[in-house]
This record gives structure tokens, sequence and C-alpha cells, in this order.
């Protein structure tokens, strides 16, 4: 049974979610006897796609040109349909992603496939094909049945880890062309944010909120987050204040991550800042207040000032490195 896994890059490089995504379908087509294929849309460094063969791929289709290059959904979705036609796909595997969230539905449709968003493990395959997924902004988990011949899966942030296996990848072009009517959507520009890590690949985050008391002392915050090479986010009336730029605004309403290790300091832990982060592996809450809600979610904390804490945590990061 053949599956093919889509990966996507940030324009220089895969992401970790894509290696993630590559890993997680090589065994999902272990389990089912089948091959693995990778399809890759855009102008992405070719060593990128050789290297997906240290996570298990063998073999690589790129569509690039004209809207591939541009992440437009439309184009995007095209190729990938394209791409599990040519193969015989009958299971679709994708990194959770903006990008993906847009095209998954069409994928899905165009396939006649039922699909399946924020799964966390591999497919149970004994009886039928069953996944779990993440519900409830990650407060619960469902099994699922998906029925149909093509099935169409979205992987959870974090919720497989890629295994390097060593190895490298044949790639092969694929050449597609769309029509106006194809695409209904033209990508006239695109203006990427700056910043040394994106707060959705990130292993490590690190955020804030107003018991820094104001802007000028957020370079407490900074200084933790370099020495652990972390991202930055912050809680939704930081944002508000303008004490951060908008796009470092976590929660519900913001940046929903997912990363190994998320440090909140001077944030109380707001139902909508915990739905954007309780997908987490750790939580770990810095506050003074011993009654902060946060503390309810955390694996770790600390109940103490900040401004006496994170000059200490960052120099005990410093010691580590």
């Amino acid at each position: 049974m053949s599956v093919l896994i889509y990966v996507e890059s940030n324009g220089s490089e895969i992401k970790k979610s894509s290696h993630d995504a590559v890993s997680y379908g090589v065994q999902v087509a272990s389990k089912l006897g089948g091959t693995a294929t990778v399809i890759a849309v855009g102008d992405i460094p070719q060593e990128q796609l050789i290297a997906l063969g240290n996570f298990g791929a063998t073999s690589v289709l790129n569509v690039t040109g004209g809207a591939f290059n541009q992440s437009n959904p439309s184009a995007t979705a095209a190729a990938v349909i394209e791409a599990a036609k040519k193969v015989g796909a009958k299971v679709v595997v994708l990194p959770k992603s903006t990008l993906v969230d847009s095209i998954a539905s069409k994928v899905a449709s165009q396939l006649k496939a039922g699909v399946v968003t924020n799964v966390t493990e591999l497919p149970e395959t004994s009886s039928g094909f069953q996944v779990k997924r993440s519900i409830f902004t990650g407060k619960a988990f469902a099994t699922v049945t998906i029925n149909s011949d093509i099935k169409v899966i979205t992987l959870a942030k974090n919720a497989y880890q890629g295994t390097e296996t060593g190895g490298k990848a044949t790639v092969e072009v694929l050449a597609l062309s769309l029509t106006d009517s194809d695409t209904k959507v033209k990508t006239t520009n695109v203006e990427k944010m700056t910043g040394e890590l994106l707060l959705t690949e990130a292993e490590i985050v690190v955020s804030g909120g107003r018991g820094f008391k104001g802007p000028e002392n957020w370079g407490l915050l900074l200084d933790l987050a370099k020495a652990l090479g972390a991202a930055t986010g912050c809680s939704k009336p930081v944002s508000d204040m303008d004490w951060r730029p908008h796009h470092e605004h976590v929660g519900q309403t913001g940046v929903k991550v997912a990363p190994n290790l998320y440090i909140a300091i001077g944030i109380s832990g707001a139902i909508q800042h915990l739905a954007g982060v309780n997908s987490s592996k750790c939580i770990v809450v810095i506050n003074k207040d011993p009654e902060a809600p946060f503390f309810k979610a955390a694996d770790y904390g600390i109940v103490g000032d900040l401004f006496e804490v994170l000059p200490k945590l960052t120099e005990a990061a410093k010691l580590l490195k």
C-alpha cells in the first residue's frame, strides 16, 4: 500500500515538522507493507531533498515553478493530489501547518478520502485503520476509524519525533502546469517574519506576560531565550499593549505552539492562553502568585519574583552550555 508524504520548507530548509512527518509516513508504510514517497512543492534546495533519506525517504517528487513557488494553497493542493494519483497513494500524510490547514480538506475532497487532523500516534491496523487524534485543544483524545479507501492524515506538532536513519533519497521532478482556473488565489507579495526562530517550529519557547511591568524589562526574557536557544512569545495583553509584536502572541486567538519545553513567565494562565500551549511536552511556570491558574497546568513551577529568578536561571543556562 503506497503512502504519500507532503513536506514544506521555510524557504531555505525543510521544516522539522516535515522531517517528523517523513519518519511517521515511512513507519505507516512499513506497517501496511507498502512504499513511501515524498512530495515537495516549491524551489527547495536539492541537498535538502536528498537529505530526506536520513529520515527514511527513498523517493522524492519535486514540483516547482510559477505558483508552486509561492506557498499558494490551490497550487500546493493540486500538486499533492496529482502526486497521490501518480503513486496510487492510499494514505496521504501532511505535517501540521497553516498551509496544510487550508489544503487538507481540498486534497481529501478531490481524492474522495476520509480526513483526520491532529493525529498523535501511528495508526492501529490490526482491524481496520484507526488513528488517535488530539481534541478540545489538547485536553482529550479521540480514536477515529477511517473507512474510506484513501485516507488523509495531518500529524499534530511534535506528536511524533523524526528518527534519523542515514541514507539519501532520489529526487524526481514532477512536471505540472496550472491554468488560471486551477488557482483562484494569486500571491502578489510575501513578507516573512524576522527573527532567529519561528514560534511554530521552535523546540523551546519562552513567553512573558504583564508580570514584566513594561517593555523596558523584556531584555530579561530575551537573555534567557538566547541562552536556551529558544523562540520568544507573549500573552495577548502584552501584544495588545504593543510591548511585543502581535505575531508573538501565543494563545487561542494567536499562535498555537507545541514545543518540547514551554516556559511561561509572569503569565497568570487564562484559559485562552492555555488553549494555545497545552500541547507542549513540558510546561514550566514562573510567577510570584502561588495561586496563579497556570500552576495547575504546569509540570514544574517556580513561585518567585521574575526579576530575581530570571537572571539566575539565565546564568545557569549559560553554565550548562
